[in-house]
C-alpha cells in the first residue's frame, strides 16, 4: 500500500510530514522502512508534551488548555504546524490516549484525532475510538492512516 502512496506523492512532486503524539514516531518509522521514501517523505515531528506542540508545531496553548492536547482542534493545528515547520506540502498529525493510564470518561483509553491537511488547509480529521493494549492502539492508528492516506491519494482531493 505505500507502494502506492509513494508513487503518487513522486509523480505529484509532494513531500510528505508528519506529526505524531501518541504513536511517539510508528508512523514515520513505518514509511521510513520502505526503500526510495526519501524522495517524499520530509519529516517527522514527535510532539508527546503540550510544550513541544507548542515549540515545534505552533499550538495555541490556548487550544490545549481549552480542548485538551487530545482534541480535534489540537490535531488540526498540529497538521498544519508540520507544513509552516518544513517543506511538506501535505501533512497527517496524531494525538491521542494509547494507555493503558491517562484516560477519563471524556475521553477514554483508546481516544484518537488524526488530521490530514494539505497546502495548509485540513482535508479530513477522524476521531479515533480504539480498543486494546498500549501497542495495540498504536498500530491500530498508524494501519487506519495508511489505508487513509491510500484512499486520499487517489481521489480527487489532492
Amino acid at each position: 500500500m505505500l507502494q502506492n502512496i509513494s508513487k503518487k506523492f513522486i509523480d505529484q512532486n509532494f513531500l510528505l510530514g508528519v506529526a505524531e503524539s501518541c504513536t511517539g514516531g510508528l508512523l514515520a518509522k513505518k514509511i521510513t522502512d520502505e526503500s526510495g521514501s526519501s524522495s517524499w517523505f520530509d519529516c517527522g515531528f514527535v510532539t508527546y508534551s503540550n510544550e513541544s506542540k507548542i515549540r515545534m508545531l505552533g499550538v495555541n496553548i490556548e487550544s490545549i488548555e481549552e480542548f485538551g492536547a487530545v482534541s480535534r482542534e489540537v490535531a488540526q493545528e498540529m497538521a498544519i504546524g508540520v507544513q509552516k515547520n518544513s517543506r511538506a506540502i501535505f501533512s497527517i498529525s496524531i494525538t491521542g490516549i494509547a494507555g493503558p493510564n491517562g484516560g477519563s470518561l471524556e475521553k477514554p483509553v483508546g481516544t484518537v484525532h488524526v488530521c490530514f491537511a494539505f497546502k495548509e488547509n485540513v482535508l479530513k480529521d477522524y476521531k479515533l475510538e480504539l480498543s486494546g493494549e498500549r501497542s495495540s492502539i498504536r498500530e491500530q492508528t498508524v494501519s487506519f492512516i495508511i489505508e487513509e492516506l491510500d484512499k486520499l491519494t487517489f481521489s480527487d482531493q489532492i
